[in-house]
Formats: structure tokens, C-alpha cells, sequence
């Protein structure tokens, strides 16, 4: 994103409340978690303007050589070949037609407009333009498809729609010192449960920044980890997040605490890390398994919600954390639908934060800055 981007269509002095020091701000509006217009800015903005995640690259790609996706309402084209991913704009050089329709896939070795058949190969380049050689000043090699960023980390496949957003180290700061110990691309992935919640993205990623409201709706939780403990990091990178401790019993997040007594060689032992990549990716790193949460905004008030857990290669049943999980994740959903609609009510005020919810604070201010200047970073 640019100096350049508008900022969004909230009212500025909600927003100099969301902005001051900690212990004195408030929440953000309630226009930024039940307008349209608030969320259009951000899809163009905040997620087609920043590095939003894909999911893993192995289960995008799943054999096929071409994928197509909308971005913040931008075609992003995938294109696979051997162990490399690239990404373009999906907008053929010629008279702009789609080259694939959104959520298409194609397993061929060249991308092929259905318009007039003009063809590209895996890497962007021009390969075939029908009719064009009668164009006496036609130049194949200016006519290849416009490339955007595409990062993989950890696995995980992320993509700039715009290619304005700053590089991605820039963009994952410190973060990926705290998950490296985790080996997160060495795992496998053991289970995934889709959900659709009726709530605003943020509404979710707020409550996944605090454990206040731990004691009053995860009762299992609790047992196996204090909602009091750890700590909240402040570090460069667009992300939040903090750790929580494993309570003396427990060695993993799981209803008796248990797991299956196979480790991640090198992950810290009692404690979870909990992190939000911006815009949407939740990432909670155990002893022995990684679990995340992609977020995919349908609508101000639903987002669905795609969660995946990776075990070391050993791990063939991993119902012990699933289990535990999908019950935690449903808790929270109707927690967090319960407050997206109390947002709607018009007797809605944003509320202070309490001095446990300085991961809410440091997220609600990311957000509240990129309002107001159209940037996170």
C-alpha cells in the first residue's frame, strides 16, 4: 500500500479514540464490524493491499498447475511448476478477458484465454498471440502477464493483489524467529474443519487476541492452561500475538491435557504461542502440533473460517487436539457472533479495554491506524 491510499469511511474522532495510549482508548466503531462500505475499503486495501494468505501451498496447488482466486476483489492467476509458484494478475494482455474463472483450477502446461486463444506459458511469458503476426510492430515479449508477489513461508502461500504492499520480511517482522522452533513446513496436515461464523473478521481475531474471556466460556481450557498467564510480545512486523502457559499437568492443549507423546524436535515444551498475521491468518503453535485459522470475509457480519492442524509425520489420529479445539472454536464462535450483533444494536458504544487485552489494543490500533492513513505498516 501507498501514502497515496484513502483512508477509510469511518469518522475520525472514533478513530482518535481507538488511537490513544493504552488504558485510555476505546474499541473500534461500530461501523468498522457491520458496514459495507468499511469492508469493501478493507478487501481492496487491507487484503488485496497487504500480503493475505492463500492457505498451505501443497493443498492450494492439489496437482494442478493453475489456480485462479479473487484477492480483495482483484483475479490473482496461480501458476505451479515443479517447486515454484508464481502469481499474476488474471486479466489477459490482449482484450482483458479473465483467464480462468474465480475458484477455477486447469492442469495443463500453458494458460490459455478462452477468449481468443491467446496462450502463456507457466512463468507469464507470451507463447502464442492468434493472428498477431500480421501486426507488423507486435512485440510478444511486452505482452506477458502482469506478475504480483507470491511468497511462500512456512509452507504457507501468501500473495500482494495489488504489488504495492512492502516486502514481505518487512511485513513478517520478528515473527518468524517465534515460529521457526515449530518446523511448521515439515508437518502434515492431519485434520480440517470448515466453519462459517456470523460475525465480522476482526470481531473473530479480537477474540483470539485475549484469554479474559476464558473463565466465563472455556471451562476445558482452563484446565489446562491458566487464561492468566504468558505474555503479549510488542515487536516489529504487521502481526500480534503472545504465549500462554501449559499448566503443570499438561503436556498440550487437549481435554486431560495429553497428547500422543510425540514433540516437534526443537518447540518450547509448556507453553502455546499465539499469533495473528495481518489480514488473516491465525496461527496457535503447540508442543507437538500447529493449528491455524484462515479467515475469508463473506460479509460484514459472516466469515468463513477454514482450520487446519499439522502433527509431526509420526501423528496418525490426532482427535485428542481436534476434539478439544472444535469444541474451544464453536465456544468462540457464538461468543463472537453474540457481540457482532450487539454491534448492530444502535445502543452500541465502543467500551474501554481491560489491562489483560493489550493484544486487543495492539490490534485494534493496527487496524485503526490503517483507517486512518490507509497503511499497516
Amino acid at each position: 500500500m501507498t501514502q497515496h491510499t484513502p483512508a477509510a469511511p469511518i469518522d475520525a474522532d472514533s478513530l482518535d479514540a481507538v488511537l490513544r495510549p493504552f488504558g485510555r482508548s476505546r474499541t473500534l466503531p461500530a461501523a468498522a464490524y457491520t458496514d459495507q462500505k468499511v469492508l469493501d475499503w478493507e478487501l481492496r486495501h487491507l487484503f488485496a493491499g497487504a500480503w493475505t494468505c492463500l492457505g498451505r501451498a501443497d493443498e492450494v496447488r492439489r496437482e494442478q498447475s493453475q489456480r485462479a482466486f479473487s484477492v480483495g476483489g482483484i483475479g490473482v492467476l496461480l501458476t505451479f511448476h515443479e517447486s515454484a509458484v508464481r502469481a499474476f494478475a488474471n486479466v489477459c494482455r490482449h482484450r482483458g478477458h479473465e483467464l480462468l474463472p474465480e475458484g477455477g483450477a486447469a492442469d495443463r502446461i500453458a494458460v490459455v484465454c478462452p477468449y481468443h486463444g491467446w496462450a502463456y506459458r507457466l512463468d507469464g511469458t507470451l507463447s502464442t498471440a492468434t493472428a498477431m503476426r500480421e501486426v507488423s510492430d507486435f512485440d510478444p515479449g511486452a505482452h506477458g502477464l502482469v506478475e504480483l508477489p507470491a511468497v511462500v513461508w512456512e509452507g504457507w502461500l501468501f500473495v500482494n493483489a495489488t504489488g504495492e504492499a512492502p516486502p514481505f520480511a518487512e511485513h513478517l517482522g520478528e515473527l518468524d524467529g517465534l515460529l521457526r522452533p515449530y518446523r511448521p513446513a515439515e508437518l502434515r496436515l492431519r485434520a480440517a474443519h470448515d466453519y462459517r461464523v456470523a460475525a465480522n473478521w476482526k470481531v473473530i481475531v479480537e477474540n483470539y487476541q485475549e484469554c479474559y474471556h476464558c473463565p466465563q466460556i472455556h471451562p476445558e481450557l482452563c484446565r489446562v492452561s491458566p487464561p492468566n498467564s504468558g505474555n503479549n510480545w510488542d515487536l516489529p512486523g504487521a502481526w500480534v500475538g503472545g504465549s500462554m502457559d501449559l499448566r503443570e499437568h499438561a503436556e498440550t492443549m487437549s481435554v486431560d491435557g495429553r497428547g500422543a507423546g510425540v514433540f516437534i524436535d526443537g518447540a518450547p515444551p509448556g507453553t502455546v504461542r499465539y499469533v495473528a498475521l495481518f489480514p488473516n491468518l491465525l496461527v496457535s503453535a503447540h508442543p507437538d502440533y500447529v493449528m491455524t485459522h484462515r479467515l475469508w470475509p463473506v460479509s460484514p457480519g459472516v466469515t468463513e473460517v477454514e482450520c487446519r492442524w499439522y502433527f509431526p509425520e509420526e501423528i496418525t489420529d490426532p482427535a485428542y487436539a481436534v476434539d478439544f479445539w472444535d469444541l474451544t472454536n464453536r465456544q468462540d464462535w457464538a461468543a463472537c457472533e453474540s457481540v457482532q450483533r450487539g454491534a448492530g444494536s444502535p445502543h452500541f458504544r465502543p467500551g474501554p479495554l481491560a489491562p489483560n487485552e493489550d493484544a486487543v489494543y495492539r490490534w485494534t490500533t493496527l487496524v485503526g491506524r490503517a483507517y486512518a492513513t490507509g497503511s499497516v505498516y
